[in-house]
């Protein structure tokens, strides 16, 4: 069961909601859950630092209209149940008008709504909306590369002499027939594309219908700078940046060497030197729409950066925090099995990184499978979700959640090939999947289509834990995923020691649980989570700076906090504040 927080003013964030936060669910009569408290920090300019953010797919989080497909107005909707998960900004991956050939990250107008989700009119809305609950609004700007359908590129394509020609980049072959280099596609195949009309090739570092954008001349800078000054204006507070380390290729064209073996689609591998990563010229650009986003106080940039140690992660901050305030901490994602030893050498690499930056965790997202798959044992995946949702939302650092998490959602992976959606399932079948299996529709009630709709075919499945997993029933149990989460998020808005105190791990040679100290002046609370399906005894008074505490929450029973002899159960996460 879950630990109920003894403080009064948290003891009733686990009453039950109300069904008038759900967008369609069955009639029922619940008792009205409190409001979530305050987030004291909403109106600061670095508001961001303390957010949890909420990273939602709109074609899967909830379809107002019931044709199948989610939408903007289903997301305003859905901001009150939002608001009592204590969310305080969305990113919406890319909603802007698109041929969906890689759902939406193909954009054909930046300055748009595509009409499967909306208007800009149903925007404003969502924008308004969310302003009256505190909650902020993030787009998803695609940086890399547009649509072959977009403007810039049809008039690009159509003649060598067009005013548009140089925002794409277009070669000769090395030879007849035979592409510029043998740079090759993430999603198999060549990079390039011959264009019949031209008799030049186009290069593309994904799909063919995602030409690349030529970063170099400035005029493709000027036309993105007011792209992000048009959606600023509207009342967006900032972007999620896709792809940014294949902004910029090596201009003359390199060949990459060759890799041993062959990838998913069968194609040999190469080490992308020469085609991605020109670091340099990205951190320049980088620190340029910075400079446009300070223009608009308050705006925050959050990068998809891949990296391969903290060092260069550090660089994304920029020499003087003048880049990225948010660049993700993708190698906190990449721990691969649940080991104290190694997240506690991931935070402690992030926390002392040199730029000083702000740290940014992330545990799923749209690309990933989910968490709960990647760590979980089968028996215990609920316990497990849980006690890394304690990790994840007690660190020192900016947390992105992404939906359905908060409910311990699982991947719904397709079972054969013709029901695979996502085009790199479908060309790399079954070694690869696709990402079809995390972005399954929202769960929000027991009933038809588990609330995403009224009946309509969803544009995936529906997984079939829906009967139990979902936003209507877990609302009603204290001990269950959504509550937990809740409750991580009301703690970490009133305690100071959650929101301004530093981190210090503890215990740091124990390879079974993770323990650290968060901690101000006057308080500090401390963290223990147990990473293994065993129960574990830790010492932490000495280090803690007490022996004895009260617990404000736990995954587990009722207990005395004697931080001398410490008990754990099974996968147990614990939150105790020391007695001064």
């Amino acid at each position: 069961m879950l630990r109920m927080l003894p403080v009064r003013k948290f003891a009733a964030l686990l009453l039950l909601l109300t069904a008038s936060l759900l967008a369609q669910p069955p009639k029922a009569t619940q008792s009205a859950a409190p409001a979530m408290p305050e987030n004291r920090t909403v109106e600061q300019t670095d508001w961001w630092k303390h957010a949890v953010f909420y990273e939602l797919y709109p074609r899967s989080f909830a379809d107002s209209n019931n044709d199948g497909t989610g939408d903007l107005d289903g997301i305003t909707a859905h901001l009150d149940y939002l608001k009592s998960l204590g969310i305080d900004a969305i990113w919406i991956t890319p909603c802007f008008p698109s041929p969906q050939v890689d759902f939406g990250y193909d954009v054909s107008d930046y300055r748009a709504i595509d009409p499967q989700y909306g208007t800009l009119a149903d925007m404003d809305k969502l924008i308004a909306e969310g302003k009256k609950r505190g909650i902020k609004i993030i787009l998803d700007f695609v940086v890399n590369h547009t649509s072959d359908k977009h403007d810039w590129f049809k008039q690009s394509s159509s003649s060598k002499d067009n005013p548009y020609r140089d925002f794409y980049i277009w070669r000769d072959g090395k030879a007849p027939q035979q592409p510029p280099n043998n740079w090759t596609s993430t999603f198999g195949g060549p990079s390039w594309k011959f264009d019949t009309r031209t008799n030049q090739w186009y290069y593309h570092f994904f799909y063919p219908e995602q030409p690349d954008l030529n970063w170099r001349n400035p005029k493709v800078e000027e036309a993105m700078w007011d792209v992000t000054r048009f959606w600023f204006n509207k009342g967006i507070y900032g972007f999620r940046l896709d792809a940014v380390d294949t902004m910029f290729e090596d201009p003359d064209l390199k060949d990459n060497p060759p890799e041993e073996g062959k990838d998913v689609y069968g194609v040999p591998r190469q080490k992308h030197i020469y085609d991605k990563n020109r670091m340099n010229e990205v951190h320049a650009e980088l620190q340029k729409l910075r400079k446009v986003t300070d223009e608009f106080p308050g705006r925050v940039l959050i990068g998809e950066t891949w990296t391969e140690t903290p060092q260069q992660l550090a660089e994304y901050y920029g020499p003087s925090n003048n880049e990225l305030q948010m660049p993700m901490y993708f190698n906190f994602m990449k721990v691969d099995k649940l080991s104290p030893s190694t997240f506690r050498d991931r935070v402690d690499a992030i926390e002392h990184n040199q730029s000083k930056g702000w740290p940014v965790y992330v545990l799923s997202n749209h690309d990933n499978v989910r968490h709960i798959n990647r760590y979980g044992d089968g028996k215990h995946n609920v316990e497990i979700a849980k006690m890394l949702a304690a990790m994840m939302l007690t660190l020192r650092g900016s947390a992105i959640m992404y939906y359905g998490e908060e409910l311990a959602m699982e991947n719904n992976d397709p079972k054969r090939k013709e029901d695979v959606k996502d085009i790199i399932g479908q060309k790399g079948w079954p070694k690869e999947k696709g990402s079809d299996g995390e972005r399954t529709p929202m769960q929000w009630t027991p009933g038809v289509n588990a609330g995403f709709n009224t009946g309509a075919k969803p544009w995936l499945p529906i997984a079939t834990t829906h009967t139990t997993v979902n936003v209507q029933s877990e609302s009603k149990r204290p001990d269950s995923a959504l509550n937990w989460y809740r409750t991580l998020i009301a703690l970490r808005r009133n305690d100071p020691a959650l929101i301004d105190g530093t981190y210090a791990a503890l215990d740091s040679g124990n390879e079974k649980v993770f323990s650290y100290a968060r901690k101000t002046a006057d308080r500090t609370v401390v963290v223990s989570l147990n990473m293994t399906a065993e129960p574990q005894t830790v010492s932490l008074a000495g280090e803690a700076g007490g022996s004895k505490g009260n617990v404000l929450a736990s995954t587990a029973s009722s207990k005395s906090a004697d931080l001398g002899k410490l008990s754990l159960a099974p996968f147990e996460a614990v939150i105790i504040e020391i007695k001064k």
